[in-house]
């Protein structure tokens, strides 16, 4: 007997093109919810989320390629990433309209994987990610500044979830695709004809300079005033990194308020 049918959490490996995905499926006949990580994240991020919205839902959590228990890859593209999300529901049997709920990395993803789907989205929650980046070759240099001087940080921290089984210079370029196709994205959101509820933090992010990612928030201000579709859920006074941990039941609370509409 599946999973879906005596809601049996599943754990496992999905093999996809050259690489495997490591998978959790609580199973069950509850609104599926697919959980999108941070850009070098793992899926212990959302245990916290999950455990606040129970078990009235069917949580879908995975490894992108080279994080945490995924295999390795030739391709760690934002396209490569979309294709992922397809290759689980689908290894999974998940037909149904399904709610996004990323953070980070995985908030722009559920902003173009559901512009791509909008027939299988009920709705996407976006944890502290906007339509805003880095860009051009003065952003570039930055970024990959960054990831130099952390290199030998890199693997220390991939235990806790914080680094991919990626080169810095790996993680940097990850990082300037992510940079470049988030701030090409405020069109995705003010044509989005699915709720797009945001979450968002008041601090900053490693990285970062102070007060940048406040300022930067702000590039929502215009999108929300246009569509209807896209609001703030909550405001919390986490910074970046540690709101999934601090400030989860705002997350939980937007997943609800998607479910209710």
């Amino acid at each position: 007997m599946s999973n879906a049918a005596n809601n049996t959490t599943w754990t496992g490996m999905i093999s996809v093109e050259d690489t495997a995905l490591y998978v959790t499926d609580t199973g069950g006949s509850g609104q599926p919810v697919v959980y999108l990580n941070g850009a070098y994240a793992d899926q212990s991020h959302w245990k916290k989320v999950v455990g606040d919205l129970g078990d009235g839902y069917r949580h879908i959590r995975f490894d992108e390629r080279a994080r945490g228990k995924s295999k390795q890859s030739a391709d760690y593209s934002f396209a490569a990433c979309l294709r992922d999300i397809d290759a689980v529901l689908a290894a999974r049997g998940v037909d149904g309209p399904v709610i996004l709920v990323g953070w980070s990395y995985g908030g722009v993803l559920g902003w173009h994987w559901a512009d791509r789907n909008p027939g299988r989205v009920l709705g996407v929650v976006t944890v502290d990610a906007f339509p805003y980046g880095l860009t051009g070759e003065e952003g570039a240099e930055r970024i990959r500044r960054l990831f130099h001087k952390m290199r030998f940080l890199l693997p220390l921290t991939r235990p806790f979830g914080m680094a991919a089984r990626m080169s810095a210079a790996e993680h940097a370029e990850t990082n300037i695709e992510l940079n470049e196709i988030a701030a090409a994205s405020v069109a995705v959101l003010e044509r989005a004809t699915r709720p797009v509820r945001f979450v968002l933090a008041t601090g900053d992010s490693l990285g970062s300079e102070k007060d940048e990612m406040e300022t930067n928030r702000a590039v929502l201000d215009p999108i929300i005033a246009a569509n209807p579709n896209v609001t703030i859920s909550a405001k919390v006074p986490s910074n970046h990194s540690k709101i999934l941990r601090k400030d989860s039941p705002a997350v939980a609370d937007a997943v609800r308020a998607t479910v209710a509409r």
